[in-house]
């Protein structure tokens, strides 16, 4: 079969044969024929060695996720391939745990992009941040893949109000016909970008804060909220660490700590299939009924070596097998 192949980390993977999966527990594995397949940052960050989950074992397949059928013809979702199979391949070994129905009239382009980000930003803001109806929310990062799901899952879980703050002036622009109440661009300065968050924030301020890009955008929110004087403490902000495209650290002064009722936590890993299971019925529903949109966009298997450098803007490139 053929398959997107590393050879080395930090490469890119090539066009080639590679050895068929087998099934190891007859109970426990299913064989996928793969439809497609998205390419996603986390997909780079793993063949780089860059991701705290990379491990070695060469050659291998990439991508972590897809959509194929199962021997007996279900159409699903699947993640999980045992290495060093991969899901960017004509087929893979799963566990069939991993495995998840797709609604008939969903496309396998449409069903391949959306899951990861989606159930991402569903688990970040349903679960991790407990976010409840009538809340303000903050998305930093916005104007990327996930970032433009979570403007809409924010919306549908019915925050009062969602701000949303990216790079990209188109993208930010067409935010508001997702949800978007209020658009914040990151290319002010730092004193610029915190007088502009703490103007969203007005007096009932966010709630919930998730953040897909750390670094300078996250310092100058921090900056934002913190107090410079004794002060009734106002309603808890949860902060949710979702990713670091803007930077891998911060400096946090110990006075945000002091003075604001702040929370700051991670997307904690991935959560039990139950957890998980639900994130993704809800996710595929809202999607089937055209209510959450992502856009995508094609490159065939035998174009893997081009596709995995082609730069992506707010767009989820989907690999055809």
């Amino acid at each position: 079969m053929h398959a997107a192949v590393l050879h080395t980390i930090g490469g890119v993977p090539r066009y080639e044969e590679f050895p068929e999966p087998l099934i190891g527990d007859q109970d426990s594995e299913v064989i996928v024929h793969v439809h497609a397949a998205s390419l996603k940052p986390v997909d780079k960050q793993l063949a780089s060695g860059a991701h705290y989950a990379s491990r070695g074992g060469l050659p291998r397949v990439c991508g972590t996720d897809g959509v194929g059928h199962l021997d007996g013809g279900q159409r699903v979702f699947f993640g999980g391939a045992r290495p060093p199979h991969g899901s960017i391949a004509q087929r893979t070994v799963v566990p069939r745990a991993f495995t998840f129905p797709i609604p008939e009239n969903m496309n396998d382009e449409t069903a391949a992009a959306l899951p990861n980000p989606g159930v991402s930003a569903w688990l970040s803001l349903a679960h991790r941040a407990q976010l409840a109806r009538g809340e303000n929310v903050l998305i930093l990062g916005a104007t990327g893949v996930t970032g433009k799901l979570a403007v809409q899952i924010a919306k549908l879980l019915g925050a009062a109000r969602v701000v949303a703050a990216g790079r990209n002036p188109q993208a930010l622009n067409r935010l508001h016909d997702l949800g978007a109440d209020a658009t914040i661009s990151l290319t002010l300065s730092a004193a610029e970008l915190s007088d502009a968050f703490a103007r969203e924030a007005g007096q009932s301020g966010f709630q919930v804060v998730m953040d897909y890009l750390w670094g300078p955008p996250a310092e100058a929110f921090l900056a934002a909220i913190t107090r410079t004087e004794f002060a009734e403490v106002g309603a808890e902000t949860r902060y949710v660490q979702a990713g670091e495209s803007a930077g891998p650290t911060i400096t946090l002064p110990a006075a945000v700590l002091r003075s604001t009722a702040l929370k700051i936590m991670g997307t904690a890993g991935i959560p039990s299939r139950e957890v998980l299971a639900d994130a993704f019925q809800q996710v595929m529903a809202y999607a089937a009924q055209k209510k959450l949109r992502i856009d995508t966009e094609q490159a065939p298997l035998a174009e893997i070596e081009n596709a995995w450098q082609r730069e992506q803007s707010g767009r989820r490139l989907v690999i055809m097998i």
